[in-house]
Formats: C-alpha cells, sequence, structure tokens
C-alpha cells in the first residue's frame, strides 16, 4: 500500500488552516460590531458559529463526491439554480409572505424548516459547475480548435450566463450580477478561446462599462425608462463618487466606514474599541470594524491571509490535470477574488458600495454556505486528484 494514498494525506491540511484563520477574524470582528447594542439580544458570533459548524458538514459531504460525479450532476444543479430564480421572481413578495423585499429588492425566500435564505449565494456555485461542465465537454469534443467552434463556445457561454442574469437583475442585484460576470470572464480567459476573439469582446466590454457609468451619471432618465435600471442604483454612483454631498442618505455608510478605519490609524483601538457607528456592520461593512479595531497592520493581515487563499487556491488549480476540475476552481476563485477585492474597495472608496459580503467574514448563513460550498469542491479536487494520481503511479509500476 502506498502510504501518500492515505486519507488523511491526501486533504488538503493548508486550505483547512486558512479557513480556521478567517473564522477566527469572523467571529472577533462580529463580536465587536455587537458592543453598541444595537441589535438588541441576538448573539450573531453564536449563529455564525453554527453557521460555520453546519458549513464543515457541507464540506465533509463534498469531499465524499469525486469530480465525475459532479461533472454528472453539473447541469441538474445549474437547472434547479435557475428554478429557484425562476420561483423567486414569481413568489409572492411582501411582509409574512414566501419572498421578502427589502429596500426594493426581493432577493430572499422564506420557507418552513430552512428559514430565509438568498437563492442567488447558492447558485453561484452551481453556475460555476454548470459552465465548468459545458466548457470541458465542449473542448473534449472540439480537440481541433477553430475560430467556428471558438464562436460556439463563446455563444454557449453566453446563453448560460445571461439566463441567471436576467432573474437576478430583475431583483434587482447588481452586486451579485457583477459577481457572475467576473466568474464568466475568467471562464473565458482559461477555456482555450482565441485572443482574436477575446480582445475585442473585453475592449467592448470595457467601452460598455464606461458608458454604462458615463450614462448613470448624465442620462439617467435613458438607463430607468429604456433599460430599466432602478434610481437608487444612480445614487450608489453619485454617492460612491461624492459621499459628502449624500451625508444622510446613500453616502452615510460610506462616510462612516471611511471615518472608522482612517480613525484605527497604525495598530487601531483594540478589541472592542469601536467608536464609530455604522449600520449593518456586521455583514457588508465588517472591514471597517477590523479597521478601526486593529488599524493598518490588523486590516493589511486580513488582507494578506485572503492573498494567501487566493494564491493556495490558484496552485491547487495548476496542480490538476482534469480539465473539468480546473475549470471548477477557476471560477471558484474568480468568484472568491472579486467578492474580496469588490468589499474592501467599496469600504475605502475605490469601488462603489454594491452589497457585496468579505468571505468567510461577514455574517450570514447564505453567504457562508455558499463560500464553504465552493471550498468543499476544491477540497474535492484535490482530494480525489491525488487518488487518481497516485493510482496511476501504481498501474505502471
Amino acid at each position: 500500500m502506498n502510504l501518500n494514498n492515505r486519507p488523511a494525506d491526501r486533504f488538503d491540511w493548508t486550505l483547512a488552516f486558512i479557513l480556521a484563520l478567517l473564522a477566527v477574524v469572523s467571529f472577533f470582528a462580529i463580536s465587536s460590531a455587537q458592543t453598541s447594542e444595537q441589535y438588541g439580544e441576538i448573539n450573531f458570533v453564536l449563529l455564525q458559529i453554527r453557521w460555520y459548524a453546519v458549513g464543515m458538514f457541507i464540506i465533509a459531504f463534498t469531499i465524499l463526491l469525486e469530480p465525475d460525479q459532479y461533472k454528472k450532476i453539473a447541469f441538474p444543479l445549474y437547472g434547479l439554480g435557475v428554478l429557484l430564480l425562476l420561483f423567486l421572481m414569481l413568489a409572492p413578495g411582501g411582509q409574512g409572505q414566501i419572498a421578502e423585499i427589502r429596500m426594493g429588492a426581493k432577493r430572499w425566500l422564506t420557507l418552513p424548516v430552512i428559514g430565509r435564505i438568498q437563492p442567488s449565494e447558492f447558485i453561484k456555485t452551481f453556475f460555476i459547475l454548470g459552465m465548468a461542465k459545458m466548457v470541458a465537454s465542449h473542448n473534449e469534443k472540439h480537440i481541433s480548435r477553430t475560430l467556428k467552434t471558438d464562436f460556439l463556445l463563446l455563444s454557449k457561454i453566453g446563453i448560460m450566463l445571461i439566463i441567471p442574469l436576467f432573474f437576478i437583475m430583475k431583483q434587482p442585484d447588481l452586486g451579485t450580477s457583477l459577481v457572475f460576470i467576473s466568474i464568466t470572464i475568467a471562464m473565458i480567459l482559461v477555456a482555450g478561446i482565441s485572443w482574436k476573439f477575446i480582445v475585442p469582446l473585453f475592449s467592448g466590454g470595457a467601452v460598455l462599462g464606461v458608458g454604462l457609468l458615463y450614462m448613470a451619471l448624465y442620462a439617467q432618465d435613458f438607463m430607468e425608462n429604456v433599460l430599466g435600471f432602478d434610481r437608487y442604483q444612480f445614487k450608489r454612483v453619485y454617492s460612491w463618487l461624492d459621499p459628502h454631498s449624500y451625508p444622510s442618505d446613500e453616502g452615510y455608510n460610506l462616510i462612516q466606514a471611511m471615518t472608522a478605519i482612517g480613525s484605527g490609524e497604525l495598530s487601531g483601538k483594540g478589541y472592542h474599541g469601536r467608536e464609530v457607528y455604522i449600520p449593518e456592520n456586521h455583514t457588508d461593512f465588517i472591514f471597517s470594524v477590523i479597521g478601526e479595531e486593529y488599524g493598518f497592520i490588523g486590516a493589511s493581515i486580513v488582507i494578506s491571509i485572503f492573498f494567501i487563499l487566493i494564491y493556495h487556491l490558484t496552485k491547487v488549480a495548476l496542480e490538476l490535470k482534469d480539465p473539468f476540475s480546473v475549470y471548477v476552481c477557476t471560477g471558484i476563485i474568480a468568484m472568491l477574488a472579486f467578492h474580496v477585492i469588490e468589499n474592501i474597495g467599496m469600504n475605502i472608496q475605490l469601488l462603489p458600495i454594491t452589497g457585496i459580503p468579505l468571505p468567510f467574514v461577514s455574517y450570514g448563513g447564505s453567504s457562508l454556505f455558499s463560500n464553504l460550498l465552493a471550498i468543499g469542491l476544491v477540497f474535492s479536487m484535490k482530494f480525489h486528484h491525488r487518488t487518481y494520481m497516485f493510482a496511476a503511479d501504481e498501474d505502471e509500476e
């Protein structure tokens, strides 16, 4: 028996250690976010610990399945995700209804026993699996690549993106829509598509983005009446560029977040030393709590942990031989990297506020379960990749 083939040796202990560090960061940050008693008797730390405990079972379950099994259920899971989004759109919304409406957005389902969930969080992972299966199957079928086959692949990718994106934009949820787009961009880059398509496609996307930003500033009526954007989305752009012009409205959270982070200076005010009030600082603005209490040093350490996480996931993707597994890891890396960059960026005014949580740190069951499910897939890909690799070595001997 090859000792290197033992389950304990095939388990990714480095990734587990990184997750443990992020869990500790989450518990301390959420604990500090509650010191003002703005949330009453609810103890979000205990709830977050419970979510993490359940998440460990999710990871354990995902490891049981092999990449080939995920490949078989990828399209059904993608279809299930689309059906959930359709159900959310058609479900009656309002107080006491199945679909909850908060701040004009219809994003949450209240289900018996399970409680309140945000379907779009889980569908990110289902989307990655479906996209990975589609790209892998296409490349297996079309070994000889031509511009025609690349255009066909781009068309398939576009269709798989547009379907869930339509429902998410109807909620509306701009932040999650951008996550789906970032995942798709990463998939296109690793799918082997010719640069003759990629360069004009990405150039056109950049022009479109700049154009939308311009219209948000100078052609609001056109975007609202013709393109279907909501007025509150424009305010987020304005408050991002000039938050002090909206001190009691959309710009309030950003002003408070920057004040909190700036007041932390080099070493911070210490645990429970937070003084600046920020609504919902245990979710989207958890990074401001870290910056205020632990200063530049503490914030830099947290950013470094995320950098190590992304670096480690990239190493895992490069080690894998199965194209499907590589595509899955690529999608997960893009999803997590976008979350980290957007969340930290919106806390320091580098990027507009979109309601994106900080992975593994912000409070929230749906977000945490979705991210742990995605990480569980990475655990599985690496765990079973080592099994195949050593089995092949033994056959050669």
